[in-house]
């Protein structure tokens, strides 16, 4: 079977049976689209056709291309689960990428932020903010609630429990977990909430100026905004808002899975990254305050 057709079935299948966003499954297609043109170029557009070796000398086509570890392994991984995909489908007798892996990187540990500086733009909202309570509201469910920005933008006044203190969100894959709400969130909420008047239950629960449900680029904006007045941390996106609430969590106690629950990872190891975050920080304050360090 031609590649295409059949990549064409795999990202339907990602939309309609495993449900994942928009955005993914753009990147999936862009990916795809860079190894089918690959493949085309070298007289390979039947499925069948392709081998493991053939799939090496791509990846050495990436590599010469001077991407970034990171840019490979998210087209191989695009790859790989495509060939899965291929396999289990039966539209091929072998997958050619069973034993194709990403090269080895050094993850970086990500930024994060004091609550001093959460705070601090709070009362910057306070003071030069039209509606200082829409502010408080992105800020303190992104990292209150250490939700995705995508997951904050889909949210409907339904998914929101105010005597449980409970927050219904849908991650990644259209799974949808159940997040703690704590009571300072609750109070920032509830102001909100003032502004809002009676919502129905598949109303969303938070809206622009215009009255348009929030997006993405409208949630970074805003963010960016007021950490660039309160703070020099080199990254400002929404983003390290969930990095610092997971880091906190577990500077503060927390269990690692109950920390991964929350965040709706996956893996454990995924979560696993904060507890190296956690250590370098220990070992900062260490060097700082220690005399024999």
């Amino acid at each position: 079977m031609e590649i295409r057709k059949v990549s064409s079935k795999f990202l339907s299948d990602l939309r309609n049976i495993k449900r994942y966003s928009d955005n993914t499954i753009l990147s999936y297609r862009n990916d795809l689209e860079d190894f089918i043109a690959y493949c085309v170029k070298y007289d390979h557009s039947e499925i069948d056709k392709i081998s493991e070796k053939f799939l090496k000398y791509y990846l050495a086509e990436l590599s010469r291309r001077d991407l970034n570890k990171n840019s490979i392994s998210r087209k191989l991984s695009s790859v790989r689960s495509f060939f899965r995909y291929s396999f289990q489908q039966d539209f091929i007798n072998t997958n050619p990428a069973a034993n194709i892996h990403n090269p080895k990187i050094k993850r970086e540990l990500p930024e994060i932020i004091p609550v001093e500086i959460i705070l601090s733009a709070y009362d910057e909202a306070e003071k030069s903010a039209k509606n200082p309570a829409l502010i408080k509201m992105l800020f303190e469910l992104l990292y209150g609630c250490a939700i995705r920005v995508s997951e904050m933008c889909a949210l409907n006044r339904g998914d929101l429990d105010l005597s449980d203190k409970t927050l219904r969100v849908f991650g990644k894959g259209n799974k949808s977990r159940i997040v703690p709400i704590g009571s300072k969130s609750i109070s920032i909420i509830e102001d909100y909430l003032k502004l809002r008047g009676n919502l129905k239950g598949k109303e969303p629960l938070i809206i622009t100026k215009s009255g348009r449900r929030i997006y993405p680029r409208f949630v970074y904006s805003i963010i960016n905004r007021y950490l660039s007045i309160v703070s020099d941390v080199k990254k400002k996106s929404p983003h390290i808002l969930r990095h610092s609430a997971a880091t906190h969590m577990l500077d503060n106690g927390a269990d690692l899975r109950a920390v991964k629950d929350i965040l709706g990872h996956e893996n454990l190891s995924t979560t696993q990254i904060y507890t190296h975050v956690s250590i370098e920080r220990l070992k900062s304050t260490y060097k700082k305050s220690h005399p024999k360090s």
